[in-house]
């Protein structure tokens, strides 16, 4: 199982793509796919077949994945963001 700089109950902040700029906790992480689910981001709609729960089917709506490498660390993002903001006061 390789190590990722980010684990399961971190909060996290989406870099890149469809979804950048969006924060959430760390759900899960499938290793294998290097793939983790952040809490209210990239969410997709499942459509569920009749069950005892669902007894007229539903529409769900839940987390998609996102990839481990279009993440990082809430609290590093925010002080890479601090950096940013007082080298543009400083000039």
């Amino acid at each position: 199982m390789p190590n990722f700089h980010v684990k399961k109950g971190d909060e996290v902040v989406i870099i890149s793509g469809a979804h950048k700029g969006k924060r959430g906790k760390l759900i899960a992480i499938a290793s294998k796919k290097q793939r983790a689910v952040v809490e209210g981001a990239c969410m997709m709609k499942k459509h569920m077949r009749k069950s005892q729960q669902h007894p007229q089917g539903a529409i769900v709506e839940r987390e998609g994945t996102v990839h481990i490498s279009n993440l990082m660390k809430a609290s590093d993002f925010d002080s890479r963001a601090a950096r940013r903001k007082s080298n543009v006061q400083s000039t």
